[in-house]
């Protein structure tokens, strides 16, 4: 049996660090499920973000034809390279992941992505691999509940995350995890969370750019009136904002939280015109 994390930990000399919101996953059960929610057959690329001491990227290894394993922290560098040196089918990887551009790291074809990811940065993350120039087909990440909630749009308000999630994707929670599946232990409920891209978007929109460009303007100031939020980020007047929503039905006085993914659709294709939609 492999060692766990906090023995791989004190072996090395290693402290977690509060400021790299570093949180291992150490239990079996809790392992098993990620890798068996990301659905990952023999002839798969995984890019698996956040390799940590490796307890995740060994569980891949036997799955998965080949896995890009991607970590921040130089200081688990020694810890990887041993677990793995004679792995033939684990590339371990040593950088900023906000900063790679995966296209380069894999050239064609498809891939998943499965991570325990810090989860100060789980939004900028899936931002980074939605707008890739190569998405992945799938993504399986360990999430804050309550963020994870928000993503796949069950509860409470929308976010630009969540419409965002919706555009590219099917998003679900998967289950809950607690913190003892993790070391050190976090204070919060996890989640693991799974998108499945979408080859095409759900909605007919005149190009992804011309969406968020809607979309962003709608969420630039949340806490105002959407005729306001709209007139401030697409640089128009506020009588041609209400304008606008009023001609597709969606009530001015709404704030951008309350929109659905088709309601946003409708609304870009408005500003946009209906003519390049698809």
């Amino acid at each position: 049996m492999s060692q766990s994390p906090k023995a791989l930990l004190e072996q090395y000399q290693v402290l977690p660090k509060k400021s790299l919101g570093q949180h291992f996953m150490h239990d079996p059960g809790a392992l098993a499920k990620l890798v068996a929610t990301a659905e990952i057959t023999t002839a798969d690329t995984v890019v698996e973000v956040g390799a940590g001491t490796g307890a995740l990227t060994e569980w891949l290894a036997a799955q998965a034809q080949q896995v890009y394993a991607i970590e921040l922290d130089a200081r688990l560098q020694p810890i990887l390279e041993d677990r793995f040196d004679d792995a033939t089918n684990v590339y371990l990887v040593f950088g900023d992941i906000l900063k790679l551009d995966i296209a380069a790291l894999l050239g064609a074809g498809d891939y998943v992505v499965v991570a325990n990811v810090p989860y100060y940065i789980s939004s900028a993350i899936i931002w980074h691999f939605i707008e890739s120039r190569l998405p992945p087909r799938r993504l399986v990440l360990t999430m804050q509940y309550e963020v994870a909630e928000r993503i796949v749009g069950g509860t409470g308000a929308q976010n630009l995350l969540s419409v965002a999630a919706q555009f590219y994707g099917r998003a679900s929670i998967i289950g809950k995890l607690s913190p003892a599946v993790f070391v050190p232990r976090p204070h919060i409920n996890s989640a693991i969370v799974r998108i499945d891209t979408h080859v095409q978007p759900p909605v007919k929109v005149p190009g992804a750019a011309a969406f968020f460009r809607v979309l962003r303007a709608g969420f630039s100031q949340k806490r105002k009136q959407l005729k306001n939020s709209l007139s401030s980020g697409l640089g128009i007047k506020a009588a041609a904002a209400g304008s606008l929503l009023r001609g597709v039905d969606i009530d001015p006085q709404r704030r951008a939280e309350t929109l659905s993914l088709d309601e946003w659709a409708r609304l870009t294709r408005a500003v946009h015109g209906d003519e390049h939609a698809s």
